[in-house]
This record gives structure tokens, sequence and C-alpha cells, in this order.
């Protein structure tokens, strides 16, 4: 009995350990997020990575250098540096690392370190959604020497959902997910001349459901989208739009697609992970890919939010959760 005891208490003591570590990110992020957000529209950075880098290299802002030096990406002091410096214990006993004024600095400052060293100068040409190419570019570029460093800074990316930060900065910067890229979206949609397509869905009344879309591109739930005839060519499409062929397929959810050959909306960027409504109503016929494209949300986080397996498939008439709890 005396054991179990032992072992609850000990249990109960990880559990609010674990809590409160929580609470402690939850508030980094925060706090932060905005400065992240700033330093991505200034410099190109994603947020998702700052914030993750932050949050790892700092302990959510708990660490001894970060509270004695404001340092919240434990960058050393390098040859080029002529600012304040503190001395802490890390790889080796005493090593020199940055200090600054404030948290507002040391953002500054490492996104100035990624943005001109020419180590980290390949990075930029990743997409800045693409959280994990720029997660293994940074390991592989000598960030840190934990082997792990990658995969941490994508687990608490997709824990925290910092990935949302990014989408942000590009809303806020009026770019779009792709960099280079050659779209020119419609703001107010009017509906004269457009495609006018007939569903292969029913009603429930079994009346013919009737979608309207504008040529062109045009937007739905804040995304850039068309409205693709069946016989076109993603490949050409995305070489008319300067987005990588492999972009294209993960925005749309698609797997090594190229000509379609049904009719179907062709998002231009990643699509949301929640929807403008809470919930969609399925008819007859239609699939979880049909209600991501309607819908402008990552198919993904359909399967999240409904507690669905990837072979799972709606049934008409369900309520389909566009939103996270």
């Amino acid at each position: 009995m005396k054991k179990l005891f032992v072992f609850l208490f000990a249990a109960a003591i990880a559990s609010s350990a674990k809590a409160q570590n929580n609470e402690a990110v939850n508030a980094y992020i925060e706090q932060y997020k905005q400065l992240a957000i700033d330093e991505m529209i200034r410099t190109g950075v994603p947020a998702s990575i700052t914030l993750a880098q932050g949050i790892l290299e700092s302990n959510a802002g708990q660490c001894t250098l970060t509270q004695q030096s404001n340092n919240h990406f434990g960058i050393k002091c390098k040859d080029d540096w002529t600012g304040s410096v503190v001395y802490h214990d890390d790889d080796r006993k005493h090593e020199c690392f940055r200090r600054y004024n404030s948290a507002e600095d040391s953002y500054r400052d490492h996104s100035d370190f990624l943005k001109n060293r020419p180590n980290y100068a390949f990075l930029f040409n990743v997409d800045a959604t693409d959280y994990t190419d720029w997660a293994y570019g940074l390991k592989k570029a000598g960030y840190a020497t934990n082997p792990a460093y990658a995969s941490l800074l994508i687990n608490t990316i997709e824990k925290y959902d910092l990935e949302q930060y990014t989408d942000v900065a590009l809303q806020q910067s009026g770019q779009m997910s792709v960099a280079s890229s050659n779209v020119q979206p419609q703001q107010n949609i009017e509906f004269t001349n457009a495609v006018q397509v007939q569903s292969n869905q029913q009603s429930f009344a079994q009346q013919t459901k009737l979608v309207t879309y504008p040529n062109g591109v045009f937007r739905i739930n804040q995304c850039n989208v068309l409205y693709a005839q069946a016989g076109t060519s993603l490949f050409a499409l995305a070489t008319q739009y300067d987005i990588p062929y492999k972009k294209l397929l993960e925005f749309n959810d698609l797997d090594n697609v190229d000509i379609l050959q049904e009719p179907m909306l062709v998002y231009l960027e990643k699509k949301q992970k929640s929807g403008t409504k809470d919930y969609h109503v399925v008819v007859p016929n239609e699939n979880l890919h049909d209600i991501a494209q309607e819908e402008g949300v990552q198919i993904k986080s359909l399967i999240a939010y409904n507690n669905f397996q990837q072979s799972n498939q709606p049934k008409p008439g369900d309520k389909i959760l566009l939103y996270k709890k």
C-alpha cells in the first residue's frame, strides 16, 4: 500500500510538472508570438521556426541564460559579436554567449544571424510554410549539436500549432504561401461570367446541387484557388503560377496526380486549419477530400477534429467539425 501511495504521489508530481510546463510554453507563445510574426515579415524567417527555437533554447523563457541575458536562442558570441556578453556552461564550461538589453533585441539578432550567415542562405529558398525542411535545414547548417534537434522543433511546432503564426505573417505582409508566386487573387468576387458547376452530389431533397465559381483565381477561406476543368494538367498549373509541383500537390492533399480526371477546386497556397463556419453537413457521395476542397481546410485537420482514421469517410448527414474544439 505504501509503495502504491509513493507511485501515485510521484505520478501526480510528474503530471503537475507537465501541466506547469505546458502553461509556461503557452504563456511564452502569447508573449512573443507578435515578435516572431514581425521578424518573419522583416526577414523571412518563419514565425513557427522562431517560436519553436525560442521555446526550446530558452526553456520557454525559464532557463538561467535567458533570464540573465535576454538570450532566447542560445546564440554564442562568435568572432563578429561586439556587444555585451555573459558566460554560461553549455557544451563546454564557461562559454561566451551574447547578452541583449531586451527580448526584442534577441529576436531581431536571431533573424539577422540566420539571414546574414552564408551557411543558412539555402533556407531562404525553402517555402516559409515548410517547417519540416526548415527544421532539418537548421540542423544540417549546424545550428545545434543535438542530433534530435530537427525532430524537437517539428514536434514543438505541431504540439502548439505554431504554424498558424507563419500564416498570420503571410497574411499581414500580403504574401502568399509560395514566396515567388505570380498569382493575382480577386479580393471581391463577382459571379458574372462565372463557371457554373453541376455537382454529382444531391441534397437530401434529391435536388441537384449547383455551385458557382468565378473564372480565374478567387478566394475561399482566405486562400487563393481556381476551378480547374477535367483534363487540366496540375504540372502545367504549377509552372504557370510559379509554384513547385510537389507543393501544389500538398496544397490539395493529392499524391502523384497530373491530369485531372474530373473538375475540381485547385488551391494555389496552403489551405487553412479551420473553416469559416462551425461544421459542414455531408451530402451523398461526398468524401473528406471533397469537403476539404469546398471549405478550404486541410484534410489532416478534418481528420484530427473529428477523430477519424485516415481511411474513414463520413456518411450523408454527418456534421464535420471545421475547427478544433
